[in-house]
Formats: structure tokens, C-alpha cells, sequence
């Protein structure tokens, strides 16, 4: 959200990358899941005896690079935040007119399926998160 919110002050258009997908995922996120889960671990001995495995673990929802850019930069406005790229303004592109030295998949999304259902956990959606990060950059 930094670097989106950076470039929007700076540059009149952005262009950005719209078919890479996946569920941005704050550390916040990924630090409370996991010490709740550890939590119920703690105190279900029959949970723990049956959750060995692997999970997968992001925020509900789904968006690509372009999504994101566009909804950072519609909160900043709402907040009052002035910016010279505008939401209209962010052009999308496709992944190969950015190249980069590592190659991203176009679709990075998890199955959180397991997660959620071991340890009945609902998910927030990703906006959530990205809502919270922008407003406290604002302060």
C-alpha cells in the first residue's frame, strides 16, 4: 500500500499488473490466526491429535495487482488523502508488459478450506486489512 500510495502522489497514471491474482494478506493477520490457532491447540487435546498436516492461510476474497492499486488508492481518497493518480487512473497491464527478474504466477490464491473448517475460523476479506494499513498511514 506504501509504495501504490507513493506512486499515486507522484505520477498522474499508474500502470498496473491485472492478471496476476491472489489475496493480499497482512502479518496481523497471519500472526493473530496463528496464535489462535496454537490457542485452541492448547486446550482441545482432540483437535490437536488430529491436525497434523499443512494449511494454507490468507485473507478471504480474491484480487490482482490492478484491484489492489485501485482500491488503496479510492481509500486514500476517501480519507482525504490528495493524490495525482486518481482510481480512473490506474491503467491495467498484462504481466508481460512488467517484466520483473523472478517470475510471479498468475494465480497465487490459497485454499484456506482447511484451515477454516479444523479450527472454524472465518477469514476477513482482504479489503479489510488493506482498509486498516491505509488509515493508519494517513496518521
Amino acid at each position: 500500500a506504501k509504495t501504490m500510495l507513493r506512486l499515486a502522489a507522484e505520477r498522474d497514471s499508474l500502470n498496473v499488473v491485472a492478471d496476476q491474482f491472489g489475496a493480499p494478506t497482512s502479518a496481523e493477520l497471519i500472526a493473530d490466526v496463528t496464535a489462535l490457532t496454537i490457542y485452541r491447540l492448547q486446550h482441545d487435546t482432540a483437535l490437536a491429535a488430529s491436525a497434523s498436516g499443512i494449511y494454507h492461510l490468507v485473507a478471504a476474497g480474491e484480487t490482482s495487482w490492478h484491484g489492489y492499486a485501485q482500491f488503496v488508492i479510492s481509500e486514500a481518497i476517501r480519507l482525504g488523502t490528495p493524490l495525482k493518480a486518481q482510481t480512473n487512473q490506474v491503467n491495467p497491464i498484462p504481466a508481460s508488459a512488467y517484466p520483473v527478474p523472478a517470475a510471479r504466477p498468475q494465480n497465487s490464491r490459497l485454499d484456506t478450506s482447511k484451515l477454516r473448517e479444523r479450527f472454524n475460523i472465518q477469514l476477513p476479506n482482504w479489503q479489510y486489512h488493506v482498509q486498516r494499513l491505509v488509515h493508519e498511514l494517513q496518521q
